[in-house]
């Protein structure tokens, strides 16, 4: 399943695509979701206590304050720029300004003509780990279940072949597997896989457990290489996703290895807006 090439940095795009939790029309009811308001309010008293920074800058720290304190959950609705206005005593320019930056920062959704909701925390992996997606998903307290869209026995091409260290036309095992949480596509996994290290890899139900855990259960993983692009899905892609064709996606290509020999190749793709990478360097001082 190919996808488009594209750079080697994450976008962020503020085109947000949630199937559910926000006041839009559900896929099966076409029933409207309502969203209950909250009632906290920045006045210029709160926004003063905060000290000289710019004001644009004490609002957004007002809103993400009500965000972290669980004052303002998520898919909550906030008030509206007018509101804003009126409570706070600054410009509709400068609440513009602290809104846009929040939702490009990925802490709120704008929906025109409906209102501004704060998001749902996006998913998240370590950087330079070799994570389970099942363990993550449950980790943020939310539910995982994966639909097996191929499961093969294929015949090596050449570049396959040469990424997973075998013979041009030699046996090899393709997985495409969608992973959700809550009901929300997050990542779509092809992976080609070693028979020899992995025999009876076609004989697994990879709706009850994901292929990470069954391969580290079998041998344990010495090395990794991830590399990491922003690319845009196929058509195919988009729709297994459920998104905009023109939404940025984040691309993980992972080779593992047992000693010198290949476990597996996989291509990780996940909508930018609803995954980010995290890693960390070097120890603390």
């Amino acid at each position: 399943m190919p996808c488009a090439a594209g750079r080697v940095f994450l976008l962020r795009s503020e085109r947000l695509a949630y199937a559910s939790g926000f006041p839009t029309r559900t896929s099966v009811t076409g029933e409207a979701i309502k969203v209950p308001r909250q009632s906290a309010q920045p006045t210029v008293e709160t926004l003063n206590e905060q000290g000289p920074a710019p004001r644009y800058l004490q609002l957004k720290q007002f809103i993400c304050r009500q965000i972290d304190s669980g004052a303002w959950p998520p898919h909550h609705r906030i008030p509206s720029e007018n509101e804003l206005v009126e409570f706070s005593g600054v410009s509709r320019m400068t609440v513009n300004r602290a809104l846009r930056e929040l939702t490009t920062e990925g802490r709120l959704v704008r929906m025109q003509g409906v209102g501004t909701f704060v998001a749902e925390p996006k998913s998240h992996s370590p950087l330079l780990a070799v994570n389970n997606i099942a363990d993550e998903i449950a980790e943020h307290g939310h539910r995982h279940r994966a639909e097996v869209k191929l499961l093969r026995e294929e015949l090596a091409g050449p570049e396959r072949a040469l990424a997973m260290d075998l013979q041009e036309r030699e046996t090899l095992f393709h997985s495409v597997i969608v992973h959700y949480q809550d009901n929300v596509p997050v990542q779509i996994e092809d992976r080609c896989v070693n028979p020899t290290l992995a025999p009876h890899y076609l004989e697994q139900d990879f709706t009850q457990l994901t292929p990470n855990a069954y391969l580290q259960r079998l041998s344990p993983l010495t090395s990794g290489e991830h590399v990491v692009e922003a690319v845009t899905a196929t058509p195919e892609e988009a729709q297994l996703l459920n998104i905009a064709r023109t939404e940025p996606c984040l691309l993980i290509r992972r080779r593992t290895w047992t000693g010198k020999r290949v476990v597996s190749v996989a291509r990780l793709l996940h909508p930018g807006s609803r995954h980010r990478l995290e890693g960390r360097f070097g120890a603390p001082e």
